[in-house]
């Protein structure tokens, strides 16, 4: 097997993905978060990657920001982490990326190779042992969405106002096209992550323009189109285009709501596995009535140290995968590594990277300051009055996407709250030197990280074969 078998090149069948043989494959993975694309709940920081990036250079200095930086982009994602995943049966990795490792604001169009050679190692890394990699673009000039995990420090996406935007991310796309065009192991492209258009006019013709422009460099990768509205909405869809998978995003609420159970009532309604078959069917109605493929690009619950309560949620995961091999979909779980929310592996919890961030992390908590995996509970005397004030002045106020409350906890605690902290998360590392920065960064190698076997030995039993069936 080698890094560029014409064999191994993955296209769109009717509703299946095969191979150069056309042999059926079905992607099952992990979602490479906070790699390329940080993100706050994954390594700890408060407000958004850029946020944190500037109060931490001030902080550590140039030599020692660079070392860590360097150091973690290393380790995050090493030749043992391709190993364990391929261990498991896995065969694919989803790798998100924010266009700044590509593209300076204050130099547009102007590519730096830097973020190109970081794709190549990951790239290099999954296909020695076997595993496809799906190229995420997670970040976008403008941001895409209302939400931190586009670099967004406002609840406004721009991208969708400013041609200026638009023609920046299709001008990146060519690049990365042509840079990948004749490796097989690259499944294919998912150029845009989590798309929220709110007025849903914009994103059909932009996903008309980028599927052309990137069609006349690369005429054969897969093309991975999220749906609007976080992956949700595929109304904006008529017919697909050829060679394309359409992504659906499909996490659980008992999975990722704090008071959530499962099998159980979640803010007033029961949830089943018949109730989670019925919400991914209804995602994926698109992809069932044309017959293209189906990805689950998206999905998997929060832990919460109770091991009861994980047990219930290893159960829901459960129930999900059961579906998504009920109806033979392609999968790509969130996600391989954080400091313990999500993450197959996370970091010590007394190593030292950790250790000093404690204070912050602790702060984070009580305030709910993370958007993902945050509790508003112990913030309620403040929130409760906002949102009854709100609903007597503005009771037809419903702002796009999900209504009033999730629009105001946007506001109050994952940016009025973190702002201030940015610069605490910061102080936590000062006095580190060049060498301490990399050790540091170094919390986050495989053999620094903790394993959750339970969660591990779960995901053996849906690994196995690429091949799934024969022509």
């Amino acid at each position: 097997m080698t890094s560029f078998d014409p064999g191994v090149r993955l296209r769109v069948s009717g509703d299946r993905l095969v191979d150069g043989t056309g042999r059926t494959v079905v992607l099952r993975g992990f979602g490479l978060g906070g790699w390329m694309n940080l993100e706050n709940f994954i390594t700890g920081y408060p407000g958004t990657e850029t946020q944190m990036r500037r109060a931490l250079r001030a902080v550590l200095g140039e030599d020692a920001f660079g070392e860590f930086f360097d150091r973690f982009l290393d380790v995050f994602f090493g030749e043992d982490d391709a190993r364990y995943l391929a261990s498991l049966g896995m065969n694919a990795l989803r790798v998100p990326f924010n266009y700044r490792h590509f593209e300076d604001d204050d130099r547009p169009f102007e590519l730096k190779e830097e973020g190109f050679a970081l794709l190549d190692r990951v790239i290099g890394r999954c296909a020695d042992n076997g595993l496809y990699t799906i190229l995420d673009l997670h970040a976008l000039p403008g941001r895409q969405n209302q939400h931190w995990h586009s670099d967004n420090p406002t609840h406004w996406a721009e991208f969708w106002n400013h041609r200026h935007f638009a023609d920046r991310v299709v001008h990146l796309w060519e690049a990365l096209a042509d840079r990948y065009k004749n490796n097989p192991w690259v499944a294919g492209y998912n150029p845009v992550n989590e798309p929220a258009d709110p007025t849903g006019e914009r994103i059909g013709p932009f996903y008309s323009r980028l599927e052309r422009a990137i069609r006349a460099v690369d005429p054969d990768h897969i093309l991975f189109l999220d749906g609007n509205t976080y992956s949700t909405d595929f109304s904006m869809f008529t017919e697909p285009f050829d060679n394309t998978v359409h992504t659906a995003h499909d996490y659980a609420l008992p999975g990722i709501a704090a008071d959530g159970e499962y099998p159980g009532t979640v803010r007033g309604r029961h949830v089943d596995k018949g109730v989670l078959e019925e919400t991914f069917l209804d995602r994926t109605r698109f992809m069932r009535d044309t017959g293209t493929p189906i990805w689950i690009g998206e999905f998997g619950p929060i832990y919460t140290g109770d091991p009861v309560r994980d047990e219930r949620r290893r159960h829901l995961l459960r129930d999900q995968l059961d579906i998504y091999a009920g109806y033979g979909a392609s999968w790509s779980l969130w996600t391989y590594k954080d400091i313990g929310m999500q993450g197959l592996l996370h970091a010590r919890p007394d190593g030292e990277y950790l250790t000093r961030i404690a204070p912050v992390l602790d702060r984070k908590r009580r305030l709910g300051v993370d958007a993902w995996g945050g509790d508003d509970r112990l913030v309620r005397q403040v929130l409760d009055p906002v949102e009854a004030l709100f609903a007597e002045e503005f009771p037809e106020f419903d702002p796009y996407p999900w209504g009033a409350k999730p629009w105001l906890k946007v506001i109050v605690q994952n940016i009025l709250f973190a702002e201030p902290m940015v610069g605490e998360f910061a102080r936590c590392f000062e006095g580190v030197d060049v060498a301490g920065a990399g050790r540091l960064a170094s919390d986050f190698s495989f053999s620094a990280c903790v394993r959750r076997e339970e969660l591990a030995a779960l995901l053996r039993e849906y690994g196995g074969s690429v091949v799934t069936s024969a022509p």
